[in-house]
This record gives C-alpha cells, sequence and structure tokens, in this order.
C-alpha cells in the first residue's frame, strides 16, 4: 500500500522511513547506531510545530521525537490550557498514525497486523481546522468548567476521508486499512477537592476532526 503525501485540505500523511530520509522543513534526523533523533528545529527562535508522537520502534531502531509532549498532555492550571490551545489553533500538529488490516486487534502486541506507519500532520491554522478545534475545545470547557477532564480528538474520519482519494492498494484486504492510534488526548487537572464527575469518568469527551 502507497500513500501519496501532497497535503490536502491541511493534512499530509507521511510514511516514517520516508519522513526520516527526507525529513520536512523544521526537522532534521540524527541517526546514532540503531537509534534516531528527531530534531525539531527552531526557525528565529519561534517554535512552528507542535509534535505530539511517544517514542516508537520503527525502521529496525528506536525512533524519538525531541521536544514531543507525547499523545497525552497533561495541563494543571489554566495557564497551561491557555498556551495549548494557542498553539493547537496556530501551529502544524505532528502524529503518529498505523494503518492495518481490517482484523487487526490492539490485544495483538507484535505489530504484525500493521501494515505501515505514517506522520500525519494538520494545519491547525487552517481555517477550516481551526474551527473546528475551537468549537470542540469552547463545547468541553463549558462541558466540564471547573472540574478535571479528559478530551480525545480525533482523526479517524479525516484519515478515512483523505485515503479514500490517495490511497493505492496492492491487495483486496488492504482496500480499506483500520486507523489506529489516529488520535490525542488533552488531560486537564483541576485542584478541586472533590471532582465526583472525574471520579466517575464522567468528564470524558470526545470530538472529530474532519477534512470537509
Amino acid at each position: 500500500m502507497t500513500i501519496n503525501k501532497l497535503p490536502h485540505s491541511g493534512m499530509t500523511v507521511t510514511e516514517v522511513g520516508e519522513f526520516l530520509r527526507n525529513p520536512p522543513a523544521g526537522f532534521s534526523v540524527e541517526t546514532l547506531g540503531s537509534c534516531y533523533r528527531v530534531h525539531n528545529n527552531n526557525n528565529n527562535n519561534k517554535e512552528e510545530s507542535l509534535v505530539l508522537i511517544d517514542d516508537l520502534e520503527s525502521c529496525g531502531g528506536t525512533v524519538v521525537f525531541q521536544k514531543s509532549l507525547g499523545r497525552k498532555v497533561k495541563m494543571h492550571n489554566l495557564w497551561e490550557y491557555t498556551s495549548m490551545r494557542k498553539s493547537l489553533l496556530s501551529k502544524r500538529i505532528y502524529l503518529l498514525v498505523s494503518a492495518c488490516r481490517e482484523n487487526f486487534s490492539t490485544a495483538n502486541k507484535s505489530g504484525a497486523g500493521v501494515l505501515e506507519q505514517y506522520v500525519v500532520s494538520i494545519d491547525g491554522n487552517n481555517p477550516f481546522i481551526k474551527w473546528q478545534m475551537e468549537r470542540g475545545l469552547d463545547w468541553t470547557i463549558s462541558s466540564v468548567a471547573g472540574e478535571s477532564y479528559r478530551v480525545e480528538i480525533d482523526l479517524t474520519e479525516a484519515l478515512e476521508s483523505w485515503a479514500a482519494k490517495n490511497v493505492t492498494t496492492d491487495a483486496p484486504m488492504e482496500a480499506k486499512p483500520v486507523w489506529r492510534d489516529a488520535s490525542f488526548t488533552l488531560k486537564y487537572y483541576s485542584d478541586a477537592l472533590f471532582d465526583f464527575p472525574h471520579w466517575f469518568g464522567f468528564s470524558k469527551r470526545k470530538f472529530k476532526l474532519r477534512l470537509t
């Protein structure tokens, strides 16, 4: 299976190996034995990318994204939330996703069902993506004001829409890849003494980003 990596509606998809061989502008890759270190380079001391990728095993070695906040971002006060919100609405966001076989099970630890891993980037400053992000975050905050909460931003539908137009397949079983880990999570921890909604799991929210 191959995927065209040309930008579409503010999103690009690049196979991990290709990303390491030819990193996009703003990134450089350092090889240390079997370890790849991906550096997010500053442009005039201005961070233009928001990397939300955990360390991974790929391309025969370990890949570490320097300055990455990881897939699950924790915030403990209003300043941290405001800073994160500003980044989400202005920077290009990078996430690692896996295209898997249709019958892939998350319980399968061998990775045998994974067809390919990709670095997905979305432009938080793209008008349509920015509008969706603002609306989703506003809805989440208004729903759990003054409480701890967890909100998941899901890109599955965006990837399915994108892949329908850009994926070429070599085998019937690859016609409809299942996208795994196509989301990132914001976790806000309030200092409320009795945070019952959070304790009982009522403060979990989720919204989806779409391309059209």
